[in-house]
């Protein structure tokens, strides 16, 4: 099979100018050698493929089935064929908030496949750290020793560690005021070295719970990656790539070479870089580009490993010049690839023995689809039905409001017509298992975390669980952009100095995504309740009882008009 084929979703003449940049003949000198760096970021886990919206030529758009790791190592073997020393890296978040059938095994299958299909570094993501510190230390060392002794070796007998190394050279241990991971790793390949420099995202305490991040502290990307750059000269490095778990969005398609509509964090990052890093390999946004900022190439190769990004560099030998740099991005079909034999054993494996549980039947909803979709005001279906659960399953606290974050919520819930909701389903929705935490908050600072939505950049709101709701007004300034007034439970008016009962996930309750009122609560209680349990819980009750649940009729977010 030629991996030069062109994808069906690709225009002919797109394509050949694809192929052209990714396959330039390099120099006559025998000074210069063609380096290939093919990268994946935010696999999450996914060991097999997910649905992708594409949109095509006509302006339609095509849905069906990408990644999944035995044709990502199928691309890999092929690219291996014209390149067996190209070198394979991650840019984070490879693991953590991940599906059932990787989770289960606390993501060991996962980092088994990644090292079979030979990736040689990665920097670290947020989700890497979902657990904290020392379970993130164990899953790159090895051992059994973990926070999670229902997870940990249970996949295997035992556990040898990620083999391949974490990199991050902003992410401090705060016990020993040293990196927690080495800044950089350099590897030696056609008498040239290539060094990799990583970087987690500089707002880490917005995306990882605070109970996670404990002992840790994170510095800028572009001054963490600056300080080394000396250090790795006078090593006598050919090239330097940052690879960093920071990303942007372009309106610009996944193909377009040379996209120029960056915007987001890494933009910022990119300009203050030393001129010496030839290009950037980015993920977080779960953005899939090949874009430029200035004359350095940054590319992200999307989510759930539906793609491979790769980055062509003419490198010299003996000094640091590197010429002709091309970039591309190549999409993982399944209908495109032999699956690579041993990654799709795996993959049978992990699911044969994870399907007693994930295929458990839990119960119904009403409705054929809740999504995180969200309308004008920002309210989501998938919100509403998680806020209710999570109220529900904490009456014995005596809870009055929950409200959920759109971050935590990871998978549409679609109802099949044949059959009811299984456990992998619900999962899928919720797949960080953080505990509900209940505690008392004032009217006034309800209002003052709903006002502080609007700091952290784009508006992703609380979602309120049933009898709650408030309105806000865009034309008001940030941090008062709640009407006055129109914050009601249970039609009434909250009262500005009467305590209300509040169930949240430990993220949020924890300050997570700026939302730092939460950390003022009084009468903390942990329920030791998951979020996913009460999810879980809630569909199976409604169900046996033969409730619908799903319909929403009153809004509980307005926006003015």
């Amino acid at each position: 099979m030629n991996l030069l084929r062109p994808h069906r979703l690709f225009s002919a003449v797109a394509w050949a100018c694809l192929s052209i940049s990714g396959y330039s003949v390099a120099s006559d000198s025998s000074d210069t050698v063609r380096i290939n760096v093919v990268s994946i970021n935010d696999l999450h886990g996914y060991l097999e493929a997910t649905p992708q919206d594409f949109p095509a030529a006509d302006g339609s758009v095509i849905r069906q089935d990408y990644g999944g790791i035995a044709t990502l190592g199928a691309m890999l073997d092929q690219l291996r064929m014209e390149d067996p020393d190209l070198l394979f890296v991650g840019a984070g978040d490879l693991i953590g908030g991940s599906p059932a059938a990787s989770a289960f095994w606390a993501d060991e299958p996962v980092l088994e496949a990644l090292n079979s299909m030979g990736m040689i570094v990665s920097s670290s993501g947020n989700h890497e750290l979902d657990a904290g510190k020392a379970e993130f230390l164990r899953q790159i060392h090895g051992g059994c020793e973990s926070t999670r002794p229902d997870k940990a070796c249970q996949f295997r007998d035992s556990y040898p560690g990620s083999g391949f190394p974490y990199i991050a050279a902003n992410l401090i241990d705060t016990e020993t005021g040293k990196l927690l991971l080495p800044a950089y790793h350099i590897q030696q390949t056609k008498g040239v070295k290539i060094a990799f420099v990583g970087a987690v995202p500089r707002e880490l305490s917005k995306v990882v719970s605070a109970r996670a991040l404990a002992g840790l502290e994170v510095r800028d990307e572009a001054d963490a990656i600056n300080q080394v750059i000396p250090e790795l000269k006078a090593q006598g490095v050919n090239a330097i790539i940052a690879v960093m778990h920071q990303g942007g969005h372009t309106p610009e398609r996944f193909d377009k070479q040379d996209c120029s509509q960056l915007s987001g964090r890494i933009v910022d990052v990119a300009t203050r870089l030393d001129d010496s890093v030839d290009a950037i390999v980015s993920g977080h946004t779960h953005a899939s580009h090949q874009c430029k900022v200035g004359k350095l190439p940054v590319v992200q190769a999307g989510k759930y490993g539906q793609f491979l990004s790769r980055v062509t560099m003419d490198v010299t030998r003996g000094t640091h010049e590197v010429t002709n740099i091309t970039t591309q991005n190549l999409v993982a079909d399944p209908q495109e690839y032999v699956p690579n034999a041993k990654l799709a054993e795996l993959v049978e494996q992990v699911r044969q023995r994870s399907n007693a549980k994930l295929l458990e039947p839990v119960g119904r909803i009403a409705v054929a689809e809740l999504n995180r979709k969200a309308n004008a005001a920002g309210e989501t279906t998938l919100g509403n039905l998680i806020a209710d659960a999570q109220l529900a399953i904490t009456e014995p606290f005596n809870t009055q409001i929950a409200f959920t974050n759109l971050g935590g919520l990871r998978s549409d819930l679609i109802q099949a017509s044949d059959r009811e909701l299984t456990y992998e389903e619900l999962f899928a929705v919720q797949p960080f298992n953080n505990s509900l935490v209940v505690q008392d908050l004032t009217g006034d600072q309800i209002i003052q975390l709903l006002n502080q939505q609007w700091n952290r950049g784009d508006f992703k709101p609380l979602q309120p669980s049933k009898g709650f709701h408030y309105a806000w007004d865009a034309s008001r300034p940030v941090g008062s952009r709640v009407i006055p007034g129109s914050v009601h439970l249970d039609g009434s008016p909250i009262e500005s100095s009467r305590n209300y009962r509040v169930v949240t996930n430990s993220f949020v309750a924890d300050g997570g995504g700026g939302l730092f009122t939460f950390k003022e609560g009084k009468r903390r209680e942990d329920t030791g309740i998951s979020d996913l349990d009460a999810l879980v819980e809630y569909v199976r009750r409604n169900h046996e009882r033969g409730a619908a649940i799903g319909h929403f009729d009153k809004p509980r977010i307005s926006l003015a008009r």
